[in-house]
């Protein structure tokens, strides 16, 4: 008898071999199910889709949620945004805040402009009283009282004419001394619209009383 030989069981050859084919793929497939038993999809993923990663979720996320927040309530927050923004610069023009008073006032220069003319007696701002007065007595069918009235709208309006050239040269002549170096382009005619206007009507609210240098 040979060695090796096993002549009481004979094993055939394609036993041992199927065997061995059989055994290589069920270890495959078992692991190929216990690594795919440990990715759990994630429920945020379409099926079929690869789970993504926590950065982007939370992106798509926070996108998601500002673009709801900015449809809905953009146009009551910008109406509020206006609304403050005007509050602030009502209280502004009362208080003198340079913060939050608009681009026309704004400034050292405009503020001097200011304070030169609040400070001093201007015909100009008496205009509208003498034109309604005027107004009344040449309606009224008298023909003396309406050449008084024809007179004294001319001497209104030349008095008018020459205090703003006086105003105008001689703000012109402080606000060279007083800035130099900044640009002055527009504060007289600034000023003198502001003369046009009664004292309790200006705004920005008069900062200094008559007669106080400022």
């Amino acid at each position: 008898m040979g060695l090796g030989s096993n002549p009481g069981h004979p094993v055939p050859l394609g036993f041992v071999f199927r065997s061995r084919a059989k055994e290589e793929k069920a270890s495959v497939a078992d692991k190929a199910t216990v690594t795919d038993s440990k990715q759990t999809r994630h429920p945020e993923a379409p099926k079929g889709r690869p789970t993504p990663k926590r950065s982007v979720a939370q992106s798509q996320r926070r996108s998601v949620a500002n673009t709801t927040m900015t449809r809905k309530e953009a146009a009551k927050r910008q109406r509020e945004e206006r609304r403050a923004a005007m509050e602030r610069q009502r209280q502004a023009l009362a208080s003198g805040d340079e913060r939050y008073l608009p681009a026309r006032d704004k400034g050292p220069v405009r503020r001097f402009a200011r304070d030169f003319v609040d400070s001093r007696f201007n015909i100009a701002e008496y205009f509208l009283p003498m034109a309604v007065i005027i107004l009344v007595l040449s309606m009224i069918q008298v023909p003396q009282l309406q050449n008084a009235a024809l007179l004294l709208w001319l001497v209104v309006i030349v008095m008018i004419v020459l205090d703003s050239i006086v105003t105008g040269f001689r703000l012109k002549k402080r606000l060279a001394e007083r800035f130099p170096d900044d640009r002055r382009r527009g504060a007289v005619a600034y000023a003198l619209m502001r003369s046009l206007q009664m004292r309790r009507l200006r705004l920005p609210k008069p900062q200094v009383k008559r007669g106080e240098r400022p």
